[in-house]
């Protein structure tokens, strides 16, 4: 054991100590370097004679410990020093150490004296190297109770695919929707207990809730030990089935304490692990809450923060694996939550946010998050060296002497830029309006960073859906996506409303919540309202247009139409609108006007030539004529005259099969029961024209499903299958009579199907339903009676009968009789005084008659106890007759209320399925339908045309009409969204609190008003201060420029005074902000220069001008050596060749002359005219000074098929010319950097073809300017920055032939390129200053951003 602070290897002969299953022979020789051998990563299975040898270790049945054990020492290593080189510093007890911090003796037996290493100095990327590691399996924590984790100690440059496939395959963690890294202090600070509680629980719901891993640094300490108990917490509190939460703690394994406990070369399972807080000195222990532990080793001991490059790596690979779930596949989102800190966390934070990482501070848990969360509401320029110097006096009282005036500028500029990028820093402030939960705050911080993230169209909306369905967290769905102050994208828009209001009700069915449930049910319902509400406007403006929405094929929505979609959903309330109505009944008149009466229609089908009078009206006025042949075709195939035929067939059927059974019923079938058959066959054609009936391709399987789904197909059915029963009995002469009764049964069935077409009828339609329900309320009462009927048949029985073994009058004496005592017949044995003997049978030998009850031998009277089957049947009257049978009436009359308060809904729904099947039935009547079915076949299986649809109720349009119907219902959505928002603004909540927002900005209106009072004076100042200061820099300019003439000498130069302007500019950053911002470059001060490693110097805000005196201003020279350009300016400049370059003026081919006038030169260097960046040279620029750049915006108008312009918020919507270039990972415009001498951008010229260089340059000519001097690029330096002139060219007209002559030149262009035509938003995937060039193009042409 290691003494107090310190480590020790575990030595060879020790090692039966610790891993006892160990074998023998594997512990007698000491270690050398060539016992190890490099293997290589991810080998699948060892060797042979590897396997042989660990299967001596375990029973049978530890196949996964064998796969663990020969897995992980040829793919994970650890790291060992192997040259023990004397160090100037020595362990706690005080004896030498190695430069690695390992004593002598925790060195390999070779690393005293290795002869290739003798004399030179301790290299560790040399003198440190890697090995199979020894160090995995389970670990317990002794005297924790059962608590057991997986550990594994790892290189630090192990591939972080290693690592994932471990997590995943041999640790069997399921991959996270959702990764959280957890990072702060590492030391114990205090808490809030209230905040401590509400972090806690936030923090462990949103892992549990959406299948999330924590990361944190794994040790029993600081927010690693918040984590751990927020863990603890919960899994005390909960089953075990809901505790498993992934936490997972990446450690250095130089500064884990005991952890010689957990060497094990054959794998600890488990190795036993002490957790010691009061010995472990400077080194720390694991966190027994954690459930796995990565721990990164690099040959050192006691240095922390190895294990943040290697947890960074893994955590940005977790990241970029994709998840599925569900079915849907997402990208493993990864959010980064800070309680408290110090300085790392700080550049924690910075790396997180420069990455695109989410962060979410914990306002109130101490230092570096309280400084965040306190300057992050503020804007950028008020957040001055100044106020962060105030908040580290406050913040980090104890320590505040440490930080130094250098570390006071980087920290301001790195704040600077986390606050910037606002869309990716959340604050969570307990107590905050509308943010209890941390778990929600955690979750909405990855919904604000991915709306705020730039994409090509609806990526970013999917996205989050995708996270939604993945975290199944409908709360958050609901609160992020949909809202109502979201826009409604989709195209389709009424389609979609009612597609999710389908799906959400199909995933309630699915919700064993209540509440849930219930929020899915009010969503859907939501959306219902907005589909009507869009129909609605529609329908108002144009009732052909908008009932061609309702059957428009939508190919989005797998080829369904709205009506269809209503329909699926149950949205009785779309489907009762007065248009979906309207639209309904003209198709069930076919072509006939609507206001023909119902008799007119009955006497024609009566007495058809009166069709050629003026009786009957049609629609079209191709049969408005009244000798038109085609008039009889239109009125015998309207569904409405359809249905009235087949109304008189069927009950000619059911007269007819009546008439057979009870008069004409033969030994040999009559002629009228000839017919029945045939009538028969007819029927059963038709139901198999149904099934099969398939014009969409559902394929055999789909249809079938969709028949069989309907209960009246599924009486239809029984219907024919019992007749068929019956028919094949009847044929047989034995069973004639059989048959004749089956055939009864099936005509009851035959006339149960008369409820069908009694549903279009407005009174008798809900009350079927009604009847369809009490049946399913009968169905489930039955169980209760049957309770009380079978108990007391029974123990009547029981009482009265001995031994019946007659099993009909067993069920008559206990179901029959009892059943019908409900009723009122009583059994008049039952209570002995008028039992008569003659009506029974002693012995139970008489088959008519029942058994009778026990009696005296002598005078035959029962003996039974007649007060006790009294009782029993009063009490058996009182449950049934009075208690159940009110409970059944009363289950009816609710069943009753529910409908008849929806009678008219419910009518107008189910008139659909009537109409939808008489619309497409032939329409011929049964028999004579079989002459119609012939047809079918002829068509369909001799001429093999396909099934046709019935255009009124399903149609598919053409590309330009569906477009331009589209567009229509776009712009009506628009109206009926802005209508909606003027009613929400109307309501008196609403108009409450636009009043208090009101009076809120005339009071700060007003404290502004007298602030910019008191400020007049000041801006007086500071601009007269500014005017001397100018002048002092001109006296100074003309005196240094006498100096150097020999007029006088520096001795007699009077001082020169420095500007405070800028310091009286500063405000206190507690008052009211500044009105505006200055136009600091923001991207030009990035820390790390881009495709480099070079750091730039730490620059905020109010230290970019060059006349604010900056002392500490020190900052690195870069210049790149662009082996591929001729023309470029020396990247290791001299004071000889600098100045042989000529500034403000054309230095040969080069153009050094500035937009923005003369700029100053020092030290035969530029200065960049908007300040200062933090790096000096060139960088990655071609030349000092401005390096002149192109940029063309091509754009064009986004138009609609029909060629009709697509409004957005009634604006028009653009799109722009956008390109990638190989080797980008981003989009840009098609311009850049000019070449000496060159009218066009190089890589302007790749993506066009030389022929159409000059029509390009006239294109130009005609084009507007829209910017011209400075771009904000992060390639710009203190002595070379990029300057470009933007020109928008617009095509107006979509027939514009330059534009059509630019596409095709598009079109053969560098097959490497990518070229799209974009819509232009701002959420364009571009770079920053490309999209702020847009912006521009957007405000000359109006149009929406």
């Amino acid at each position: 054991m290691a003494m107090r602070g310190q480590h020790t290897k575990v030595l060879p002969s020790e090692l039966n100590k610790v891993c006892p299953e160990r074998r023998d022979d594997l512990t007698t020789h000491p270690r050398k370097m060539s016992d190890f051998e490099v293997v290589p990563n991810l080998q699948q299975s060892s060797s042979s004679v590897s396997k042989s040898r660990r299967k001596a270790h375990f029973p049978t049945g530890s196949n996964e410990k064998e796969n663990l054990i020969s897995w992980i020492p040829e793919n994970i290593r650890k790291k060992e020093c192997t040259y023990f080189v004397e160090s100037s510093q020595t362990s706690d007890s005080g004896r030498i150490v190695c430069k690695c911090g390992y004593i002598r003796e925790q060195h390999l037996e070779d690393a005293a004296k290795p002869p290739i290493f003798l004399g030179k100095e301790w290299d560790p990327s040399r003198h440190i190297q890697e090995m199979p590691t020894d160090a995995f399996g389970d670990i317990h924590f002794t005297g924790l109770g059962q608590k057991m984790g997986k550990y594994v100690r790892v290189s630090s440059d192990t591939p972080p695919r290693v690592i994932y496939h471990l997590m995943t395959q041999h640790w069997g963690l399921d991959a996270p929707n959702l990764l959280i890294s957890v990072t702060g202090g590492a030391k114990n600070f205090i808490m809030k207990p209230r905040l401590k509680n509400i972090f806690r629980q936030g923090l462990v719901k949103v892992a549990q809730t959406t299948g999330a891993w924590i990361i944190t640094g794994g040790s029993h300490t600081g927010v690693m030990k918040q984590v751990g108990e927020a863990v603890r917490d919960f899994i005390l509190s909960c089953s075990h089935k809901e505790s498993e939460i992934v936490t997972i703690g990446i450690a250095t394994w130089g500064t884990v304490y005991n952890r010689e406990s957990l060497i094990c070369p054959m794998g600890g399972f488990p190795a036993e692990y002490i957790l010691d807080e009061e010995n472990q000195g400077s080194l720390s222990c694991l966190d027994s809450n954690h459930s796995h532990f990565i721990l990164v080793d690099d040959g050192t001991h006691g240095r922390y923060g190895v294990e943040i490059p290697l947890r960074t790596r893994l955590e940005k690979f977790i990241s970029e694996q994709t998840k599925v779930k569900g079915g849907v596949a997402i990208k493993i989102p990864i959010v980064c939550v800070v309680l408290e800190g110090g300085p790392g966390t700080l550049d924690t934070i910075y790396n997180a946010i420069t990455n695109g990482i989410p962060c979410v501070i914990v306002e109130g848990s101490g230092r570096v998050a309280d400084v965040i969360a306190q300057v992050a509401s503020l804007s950028v320029p008020k957040i001055t060296i100044a106020l962060i110097q105030k908040k580290l006096s406050v913040f980090f009282h104890d320590t505040y002497e440490l930080f130094t005036e250098g570390k006071l500028v980087e920290w301001t500029k790195k704040i600077q830029d986390i606050v910037r990028s606002r869309q990716l820093l959340t604050i969570f402030r307990e107590g905050k309006y509308g943010q209890q939960d941390v778990d929600v705050a955690i979750l909405q911080a990855l919904f604000k960073a991915s709306r705020n993230q730039d994409h090509f169209g609806r990526e970013n909306w999917d996205h989050q859906l995708k996270l939604a369905v993945a975290w199944n967290r409908v709360d958050i769905a609901r609160s992020e996506i949909f809202t109502d102050d979201h826009e409604w994208k989709s195209q389709d828009c009424m389609a979609a409303a009612l597609a999710c209001s389908k799906i959400l009700k199909e995933l309630a069915k699915e919700e064993d919540d209540t509440d849930t449930t219930d929020d899915m049910l009010a969503l859907a319902e939501q959306y219902e309202h907005k589909a009507i509400g869009v129909f609605t406007d529609c329908y108002r403006k144009d009732e052909e247009r908008a009932q061609k929405l309702l059957t428009r094929v939508s190919e989005a929505w797998g080829k369904t139409t709205c009506l269809q979609l209503a329909l699926e959903a149950k949205n009785m309330n779309f489907v009762s609108h007065g248009g979906v109505q309207a639209f309904l009944t003209k198709v069930w008149w076919g072509k006939m006007c609507v206001d023909n009466g119902l008799w007119r229609v009955i006497v024609c089908m009566l007495f058809f030539p009166l069709l050629y009078t003026s009786l009957i009206t049609f629609r079209e006025k191709r049969l408005q004529p009244v000798g038109c042949l085609t008039r009889l075709q239109a009125f015998f195939t309207a569904p409405v005259v359809i249905f009235h035929m087949n109304i008189l067939s069927y009950f000619t059927f059911l007269l007819l099969f009546a008439y057979v059974l009870m008069v004409d019923f033969q030994p040999l079938p009559s002629w009228r029961e000839y017919l029945i058959y045939f009538w028969l066959f007819s029927l059963v054609c038709e139901e198999t024209r149904q099934l099969l009936y398939d014009p969409d391709g559902f394929g055999v399987v789909k249809m079938a499903s969709l028949y069989f789904k309907d209960f009246w197909n599924k009486l239809d059915i029984c219907a024919i299958l019992v007749f068929i029963t019956g028919l094949t009995c009847r044929l047989i002469p034995s069973t004639l009579y059989p048959g004749r009764i089956i055939l009864s049964l099936a005509f009851i069935i035959f006339c149960l199907r008369l409820m069908h077409i009694f549903t279009v009828s407005k009174t008798l339609g809900p009350k079927i339903i009604i009847v369809k329900r009490m049946m399913k309320d009968v169905f489930f009462f039955l169980f209760l009676l049957a309770v009380w009927v079978v108990s007391f048949g029974v123990a009547k029985q029981a009482i009265l009968i001995h031994n019946e073994e007659r099993v009909e009058w067993l069920f008559r004496g206990v179901v029959y009789h009892s059943y019908l005592t409900i009723f009122g017949q009583i059994p008049s044995y039952i209570d002995g005084v008028n039992f008569n003997i003659d009506q029974c049978s002693p012995n139970g030998t008489d088959p008519y008659k029942p058994k009778c009850p026990e009696t005296n031998e002598d005078n035959k009277k029962p003996i039974f106890p007649e007060w006790l089957t009294v009782i029993l049947l009063c009490l058996y009257l009182l449950f049934t007759n009075i208690l159940l049978l009110n409970l059944l009436i009363a289950m009816f009359n609710y069943t009753f209320q529910q409908v008849q308060e929806h009678t008219d809904q419910i009518w107008k729904f189910q008139r659909h399925d009537l109409i939808e099947e008489y619309h497409g039935r032939p329409p011929a009547p049964p028999p004579f339908i079989l002459l119609n079915h012939l047809q079918i076949l002829v068509r369909r299986g001799l001429l093999r045309r396909p099934a046709t649809h019935h255009k009124q109720l399903k149609e598919k349009l053409e590309k330009n009409e569906e477009a331009a119907l589209l567009s229509w219902e776009t712009y009506l959505k628009e109206n009926y969204l802005q209508h909606q928002q003027c009613q929400q603004k109307q309501n008196t909540e609403q108009q409450i609190r636009d009043i208090a927002q009101r009076v809120d900005v005339l009071a700060e209106l007003l404290d502004l008003d007298r602030v910019k009072r008191t400020r007049l004076v000041e801006q007086r100042l500071a601009s007269l201060e500014d005017q001397v200061h100018q002048s002092a820099q001109a006296l100074r300019w003309i005196m240094e420029a006498l100096q150097g003439n020999g007029f006088s000498s520096g001795e007699d130069m009077p001082p020169m005074g420095s500007s405070k302007a800028s310091e009286m500019k500063e405000v206190d950053l507690e008052g009211k902000p500044e009105e505006s911002q200055p136009p600091y470059h923001v991207l030009a001060r990035n820390l790390l220069y881009p495709g480099s490693h070079t750091l730039r110097f730490p620059v905020p805000d109010e230290k970019v001008p060059w006349e604010v005196d900056f002392p500490l201003y020190d900052p690195p020279a870069y210049s790149a050596d662009h082996k591929d350009m001729a023309v470029q300016d020396p990247f290791s400049p001299s004071l000889e060749s600098l100045l042989k370059i000529n500034y403000n003026t054309m230095d040969g081919l080069i153009n050094r002359q500035s937009f923005h006038g003369l700029y100053a030169v020092q030290d035969g260097l530029p200065l960049n005219p908007m300040g200062r960046t933090g790096l000096r040279g060139r960088g990655r620029l071609h030349c000092f000074g401005p390096n002149h750049a192109l940029h063309p915006i091509v754009t064009r108008w986004r138009r609609n098929l029909d060629g009709s312009i697509i409004r957005k918020n009634l604006k028009k919507m653009l799109e722009v010319l956008v390109a990638q270039y190989p080797l980008s990972d981003v989009w840009a415009l098609p311009g850049g950097s000019l070449e000496p001498g060159e009218m066009l951008p190089l890589k302007l010229k790749w993506i066009l073809r030389r022929e159409f260089w000059p029509q390009f340059q006239n294109l130009l000519k005609q084009g507007t300017e829209i910017h011209k001097g400075y771009l904000d690029d992060p390639r710009n330096t203190d002595n070379a920055w990029v300057e470009t002139v933007a020109i928008n060219v617009h095509f107006d007209n979509q027939n514009d032939v330059e534009m059509k002559r630019l596409n095709s030149f598009l079109q053969g262009c560098d097959p490497e390129l990518c070229i799209r035509w974009q819509v232009l938003d701002r959420r364009i995937p571009l770079h920053a200053n490309h999209k702020e060039l847009l912006h521009k193009v957007s405000t000359l042409l109006s149009t929406y951003y």
